[in-house]
C-alpha cells in the first residue's frame, strides 16, 4: 500500500516538468496528454481489480498481493527509462494494475487475519501506509529528478515480496481448502502461543460449512445484495468526493489557486496533514466507531469543499481610488487582505484531506472487507475496486477539462453536493460494525436485525 499511495500521486510533481517548455520534446505533454497521464492509472487499477476477482479465490489473498509486484516493477521501469509518451502512459497503466490488485486483496487479507478487537485499527494500516507513500513522493519530488522518482518507486514492491514470504496465508482460506492443521498453525502464529485457537477456528469452520456456492438467483437475497450494494455505494461515493483528482493534480491545482507558497511545498504540507489524520482515525476506529467518524468526515469535507467553491467563483474586487488621500493605506490593506486570502485554498484543502483521511478514506476500505458476504468476498471485493477505479478514471479525466472550461468552481461545486449524499448514505445505509466478528456481521444481513449468532440456526444460506 505504500507503493499504491506513491504511484497514485506520481503525476503531481512530474506533470509540471513534462508540460513545461523546457521538457524533452519527445516527452512534452499538451493538456489532453497530461489528462491521460493523470487518469490512465485509474483504468489500470480497474483492470487490476477485475484480475483480483479471479486471483483472490484462485491463488489466495497473500499470493495475489505478491503477484502485484510484477506489473508495479515493470511500470516503474518503463517510466524511469521512457523515451516517448507511450512508455510513460504504459508504465502509468501498469502501476495502476498493481494498485488495483492490492486494493482488492489487502483489505480482505487483513480482515481475515485480524482479531475483531483490533480489526478497525489494523484495517486502517493500508490507508496509513498509502498516505506515507504519498508523502514520501511529495517530499522526494522537492529534490529528486522525475526519472529517479520512478526508480525509487520500484523498491517497495520488491521489498513487499520478500517480507510477505514470512507471513502466513489466511486461516479462513486454509480451512476452506480443508487444510485444518495449516490453518491452526497460521492462527497460532498470528495470535500467539498462549491463545486458544479452537474457538475461533470452530466459528470460522461453522461459517464455511453453512455456505454454498453463490448463484445469480441467490443474489436477490438481502444477505448478498445489501452488503454488496453498500460496499459499491461507498466506493462510488468515496471517489465522487473528488479525492483522486485532487491528489493527482495537487500541484497544478495550487498553482491555479494563487497560493503564496510554492505549489510543491503546499503538496508536501497536505501530505503531512493527511498522514497525521489517518493516524488519528486509526486510533479512534475501535473507540468512536465507524459511523461517528464517517459523519465527522462528511461534515469536514462538505465545509471545506463549499469554501473552495465560493473562493474559486471569483468576482472582481472593488477598485481602489488611487487619487484619494489615503490611497497608500488602501493599497496596503488590499495587499495584506490578498495575502491572507491566498492561504484560504491551502487551509481548505488541508481540512478536506484531513476530513477524508479520518473517515471516507480508511473506513470505506475497512467496511468493504467487513460487510461483504464471506462466500463471495474475493469476487465482490474485486467488483467494488473496479467500480471505484472506473469512477476515478472518468472523474480524473474530466477534471482537467472542467477546469479548463469553467475553472475550479465547477468540480468543487460537484464535490460539495456529493458530500451531502455521503452524509445521507451513512445515516440510512451503513451499519456499525465496531467490535463485531465477520460472522456476526454476516448474521446481521441475514436476519436484518441482530448481530447475535445462534449456532442451531436452521439453514444459514437457504432460509
Amino acid at each position: 500500500n505504500f507503493s499504491f499511495g506513491y504511484s497514485l500521486v506520481y503525476p503531481s510533481p512530474v506533470l509540471p516538468k513534462l508540460t513545461s517548455p523546457d521538457a524533452d520534446p519527445r516527452l512534452r505533454m499538451d493538456p489532453n496528454q497530461a489528462a491521460w497521464f493523470g487518469s490512465i492509472y485509474s483504468l489500470g487499477a480497474a483492470a487490476g481489480g477485475l484480475g483480483a476477482m479471479l486471483l483472490n479465490d484462485l491463488i489466495g489473498r497473500k499470493m495475489s498481493i505478491m503477484m502485484s509486484a510484477v506489473p508495479s516493477t515493470a511500470g516503474y521501469t518503463l517510466m524511469g527509462g521512457a523515451v516517448n509518451l507511450s512508455m510513460l502512459h504504459g508504465g502509468r497503466f501498469l502501476t495502476g494494475v498493481a494498485g488495483g490488485m492490492t486494493a482488492a486483496s489487502i483489505p480482505v487479507y487483513i480482515s481475515e487475519i485480524s482479531h475483531k478487537k483490533v480489526r478497525g485499527a489494523l484495517g486502517s494500516c493500508p490507508q496509513i501506509t498509502a498516505v506515507f507513500g504519498t508523502l514520501t513522493l511529495y517530499a522526494l519530488g522537492l529534490v529528486v529528478p522525475w526519472r529517479w522518482l520512478a526508480v525509487a518507486g520500484s523498491v517497495p514492491a520488491v521489498l513487499m515480496v520478500v517480507l510477505l514470504v514470512f507471513m502466513p496465508s489466511s486461516p479462513r482460506r486454509l480451512l476452506s481448502l480443508g487444510q485444518e492443521q495449516k490453518a491452526e498453525k497460521a492462527l497460532r502464529w498470528l495470535r500467539g502461543s498462549n491463545y486458544n485457537t479452537s474457538i475461533e477456528l470452530n466459528a470460522i469452520q461453522h461459517s464455511i460449512n453453512t455456505q454454498v456456492k453463490i448463484t445469480w438467483a441467490q443474489l436477490g437475497k438481502p444477505i448478498y445484495y445489501r452488503p454488496i450494494l453498500i460496499s459499491v455505494g461507498m466506493r462510488f461515493l468515496q471517489q465522487m468526493t473528488g479525492i483522486t483528482p485532487i491528489l493527482v493534480y495537487l500541484e497544478p491545482i495550487f498553482a491555479k489557486s494563487n497560493v503564496s507558497l510554492e505549489p510543491r511545498y503546499d503538496a508536501a504540507i497536505v501530505g503531512a496533514v493527511r498522514l497525521f489524520s489517518v493516524a488519528v482515525a486509526a486510533s479512534l476506529m475501535d473507540k468512536a466507531g465507524r459511523k461517528a467518524l464517517l459523519y465527522t468526515s462528511s461534515m469536514l469535507m462538505f465545509l471545506s469543499s463549499l469554501t473552495l467553491t465560493m473562493i474559486s467563483h471569483t468576482t472582481p474586487c472593488p477598485a481602489v481610488n488611487i487619487t484619494a488621500p489615503n490611497s497608500e493605506l488602501g493599497n496596503t490593506l488590499q495587499a495584506s487582505q490578498d495575502t491572507a486570502l491566498s492561504f484560504v485554498p491551502l487551509i481548505s484543502t488541508v481540512v478536506f484531506i484531513f476530513g477524508y483521511a479520518m473517515g471516507w478514506g480508511p473506513i470505506t476500505w475497512l467496511l468493504m472487507s467487513e460487510v461483504l458476504p464471506l462466500v463471495a468476498r474475493g469476487v465482490a471485493s474485486g467488483l467494488c475496486v473496479t467500480v471505484s477505479w472506473v469512477t476515478a478514471f472518468a472523474l480524473t479525466h474530466a477534471f482537467t477539462l472542467l477546469v479548463d472550461a469553467y475553472g475550479l468552481y465547477a468540480p468543487y461545486l460537484m464535490f460539495t453536493v456529493v458530500c451531502v449524499f455521503c452524509l445521507l448514505f451513512n445515516a440510512v445505509c451503513i451499519p456499525e460494525t465496531r467490535k463485531r466478528s465477520l460472522e456476526e456481521i454476516e448474521n446481521y444481513f441475514r436476519t436484518g436485525r441482530t448481530f447475535t449468532i445462534r449456532q442451531n440456526h436452521p439453514s444459514v444460506v437457504s432460509s
